[in-house]
């Protein structure tokens, strides 16, 4: 009995804690709907068009709700002693475990496109904000200083830009490989071969793939020991109803 009240405490907190994660992206959901002019909004990814198709605020809320419905299934089922709540949130999660590992899977089987569907939702921004939203100006001028990177792909992704027009056809000095080639004009940004960042990106994930491995690890853990713990309770009171 003293194990059975331990899982049963353990299942509590951990589902209270499901809770408040959910709370927060909820509330985080609800501040960027609200807030028109969030910061998320100007985030070279999050680019008009991406937030034409995606709303980001509705689906962080969405979220946050199944997380606390989640959460409260599981309290109530392990405070109550209800198999039929237990044996919901077991398979709840084992739905998710299964379309995490879809996911995973689709992603690797179609990484060869990631490149092409981010290009798409940040060079738009490149070629009408950058030099004209100060914010986003400065998200990608930080962002190509520290990777020492030029645009999304290359310098071409700034040719006939915002930016390219109203600065004499000149390209983002990073764009120039040393100020020796600088007016940054597109002979000496030919000549720098500067990357771009997304090919930077890929190298600190690849340099980092132990601690995104890690943390890929320790979410699959989590599902699993929550499957465990709910199986357990299920089992025990299926025993002792019997």
């Amino acid at each position: 009995m003293g194990c059975f009240t331990f899982v049963k405490v353990v299942m509590v907190v951990f589902n209270l804690l499901i809770c408040l994660a959910g709370m927060c992206m909820a509330a985080a959901g609800i501040w960027v709907t609200v807030n028109k002019d969030s910061f998320i909004k100007n985030l070279p990814p999050f680019t008009e068009q991406f937030l034409s198709h995606v709303n980001v605020g509705i689906f962080s809320i969405t979220i946050g709700a199944v997380m606390i419905l989640l959460g409260m299934m599981g309290c109530c089922g392990a405070q109550k002693e209800s198999k039929c709540l237990l044996i919901m949130f077991f398979s709840i999660i084992l739905i998710i475990c299964i379309a995490e590992t879809a996911a995973a899977v689709v992603s690797l089987v179609y990484s060869s496109y990631t490149e092409s569907i981010l290009k798409a939702w940040a060079t738009p921004g490149l070629k009408e904000q950058y030099g004209k939203d100060q914010i986003l100006t400065d998200l990608w001028n930080s962002t190509m200083t520290t990777l020492q990177c030029c645009g999304f792909s290359n310098y071409t992704d700034f040719s006939e830009s915002y930016y390219y027009k109203h600065n004499g056809a000149l390209y983002p000095p990073t764009c120039c490989a040393g100020p020796e080639l600088f007016p940054c004009d597109e002979d000496n940004a030919d000549f720098s071969h500067v990357v771009g960042c997304f090919k930077q990106i890929v190298k600190v994930t690849q340099r980092n793939v132990d601690i995104v491995g890690g943390i890929a690890a320790g979410v699959t853990a989590i599902e699993l020991a929550a499957m465990g713990v709910s199986m357990y309770l299920y089992c025990y009171l299926d025993k002792a109803a019997t």
